[in-house]
């Protein structure tokens, strides 16, 4: 039986790609920071898969290890590096210290985790490994600095690795979404905004189409017509004009504005 973590497992996205992995028939490892975790391993659990779940800051080096404890020596066949969130408001508002957890859930963690999985799976000749990164990445991410810039850091990270990886029988998939509808733009403080207030992508969709470019071992995915637009558009747009055109966004209070 295949084993698979996932991150950022309790809601959204995460959520969708352990239900995904759950069906395929893979044993899961879940981790999140928050307690709905355990809800979604217990409903898992019911379709005849194994599931453990660990509530853990995964913006830590010791909650990823927590993690790893919990495979108890099992080979990794699926890493799905799906943990992360944002920050709203202009980067001098901020608190620093939250800024500093959006840095280290989005990147530190994250390639800690994957270096630890990823040495395993290179050892083995064998594994997917699919990151979560986004089309923030391409869009200097005015009133949402920090976490745009951890998402450019992903996406071009994602495919330095996958490159890295060519010839040792493990893949790297980054999954880039748009705008998704999960618990993402609350927990920023983005509910004002346009973009927390437009229509936003199904969570569901979006997962599927990760899991299945993981399983084909694709380099990367862009979901929906829309945000393939947005994403070629950004490689020839000026950066001045992207930041711009983020602000009017996700500027506080964009979302009330005639």
């Amino acid at each position: 039986m295949s084993l698979a973590i996932v991150t950022g497992a309790s809601a959204g996205i995460g959520y969708q790609l352990a239900r995904l992995c759950a069906a395929k028939g893979f044993d899961l490892l879940l981790a999140a920071d928050q307690p709905e975790v355990h809800q979604v391993a217990e409903e898992l659990s019911a379709s005849g898969v194994q599931v453990q779940a660990l509530v853990a800051d995964l913006a830590t080096l010791e909650g990823n290890d927590q993690l790893l404890e919990l495979a108890g020596g099992r080979p990794v066949d699926y890493l799905l590096a799906n943990a992360g969130h944002g920050l709203g408001k202009g980067f001098l508002d901020q608190d620093f210290a939250e800024a500093r957890h959006v840095i280290d859930t989005n990147i530190t963690g994250t390639i800690y985790l994957i270096q630890k999985v990823g040495r395993q799976m290179r050892a083995a000749h064998s594994g997917k490994i699919l990151i979560t990164g986004s089309i923030a990445g391409f869009i200097p991410g005015t009133f949402q600095a920090v976490y745009n810039g951890t998402k450019a850091f992903i996406d071009s990270f994602s495919w330095a690795l996958r490159n890295e990886l060519k010839d040792t029988g493990v893949s790297v998939t980054c999954l880039m979404p748009g705008a998704t509808d999960t618990e993402f733009f609350e927990r920023a403080d983005m509910l004002d905004t346009k973009v927390g207030q437009q229509r936003k992508d199904d969570p569901a969709e979006v997962a599927k189409a990760g899991f299945e470019a993981m399983l084909a071992g694709q380099g990367d995915v862009v979901v929906g017509f829309k945000n393939k637009l947005a994403a070629a558009v950004a490689n020839i747009t000026p950066a001045a004009v992207l930041a711009e055109q983020h602000r009017g966004m996700a500027e506080p209070g964009s979302g009330k504005k005639k």
